[in-house]
């Protein structure tokens, strides 16, 4: 009980410092907090098509959290979830491009989602391999392989897979409705795509807390070297949480390509996955509370069209609002660890 009491007294601090926090970078921008908290709030949840947007952003950046939440668990910075969520998105198209006229297009369709969890696990992997078997950084290899996906996607679109006739930043050629995910016609909103992510968060959930698998993650992350003492090996379970992150990711590629945009585009991932680094971070780390950070992110996404067209604010304010809100969750985290230090 006191643990709990404990744990929602940090969420109310948290809670608090990150409205705090937001309300001052709104005055320094000249803005009215209440008028730019409502107008986003408008602009997010005011319809039910601004929902489905806001819904379609979730996603993707809750996928890449359940991710992520793998590799922070054995100390590993898996910037290269970004690069992860492309070549997933890669892998699903070139599933979906064999799947155009086919008699079972729905075979292909499923068949593309396990194409782009595998894409996004070999491109993760690469990664784990670099950084145990070379010695890189997973920082810098996964910056570098970030760089490399977008290049392949560019490539594809401008080379092998270009429109019939033309090649240009649109992307490549729209794929029929019969290799879409299905979707509610109201507000285009794919079950499906809400079932893969729930059921991403209550596999990680089990995975991290129920598991010997999870245990090991754990302890190899606060001590590898001692984790050789128990028979642990560092380097196969990094490996292992790596093609996790990378599956959950290419997973969000995957969705991005069939529910989305239901094509490949340069610009698939739409920076989910360097978002989904702030949504793990704002959330200690804890899988209970990523979906509700990432609707936060993902209403902040969506919303915040409205304040250049309302408010005259410039749009990138949303992205100054999400870095604050993370900061203040942090300095809660450092305050919280020095006050038990003493």
């Amino acid at each position: 009980m006191k643990t709990i009491f404990r744990y929602v007294c940090e969420i109310a601090l948290t809670v608090t410092a990150v409205f705090f926090f937001t309300a001052l970078m709104l005055q320094i921008a000249g803005a009215s907090p209440s008028d730019a908290c409502y107008h986003i709030f408008k602009g997010s949840l005011g319809s039910w098509t601004k929902f489905a947007q806001v819904i379609a952003a979730w996603i993707p950046l809750t996928l890449c959290s359940c991710g992520l939440l793998y590799t922070f668990r054995i100390a590993l910075w898996n910037i290269g979830v970004e690069g992860q969520m492309m070549m997933g998105a890669v892998f699903a198209t070139a599933m979906l491009r064999l799947g155009v006229g086919s008699n079972t297009p729905g075979l292909f369709l499923g068949m593309s989602c396990a194409a782009g969890i595998i894409g996004g696990s070999l491109w993760a992997m690469l990664a784990g391999v670099l950084k145990t078997k070379g010695g890189v950084n997973e920082i810098f290899a996964g910056l570098g392989l970030n760089f490399a996906a977008q290049g392949i996607i560019l490539w594809l679109i401008f080379g092998p897979w270009k429109r019939p006739g033309i090649a240009s930043m649109s992307g490549t050629e729209l794929f029929p409705a019969e290799l879409w995910l299905p979707y509610f016609s109201a507000m285009r909103i794919s079950p499906a795509g809400i079932g893969f992510t729930l059921t991403a968060v209550i596999v990680t959930a089990v995975m991290l807390h129920h598991t010997r698998i999870g245990l090991n993650l754990k302890a190899i992350g606060a001590n590898p070297h001692a984790a050789y003492l128990f028979g642990l090996g560092p380097g196969r379970y990094m490996l292992l949480a790596m093609i996790f992150a990378g599956g959950a990711a290419g997973l969000a590629g995957s969705i991005q390509v069939t529910d989305v945009y239901h094509r490949l585009l340069p610009s698939i991932s739409s920076n989910y996955g360097y978002l989904a680094l702030l949504v793990v971070m704002l959330s200690n780390y804890r899988i209970s509370a990523v979906p509700a950070v990432a609707f936060f992110f993902a209403c902040l996404n969506v919303g915040s069209i409205q304040l250049p067209m309302v408010l005259c604010l410039d749009s990138s304010l949303s992205g100054a609002i999400q870095g604050t809100s993370v900061l203040a969750a942090l300095g809660v985290q450092a305050w919280r660890k020095f006050r038990s230090e003493k």
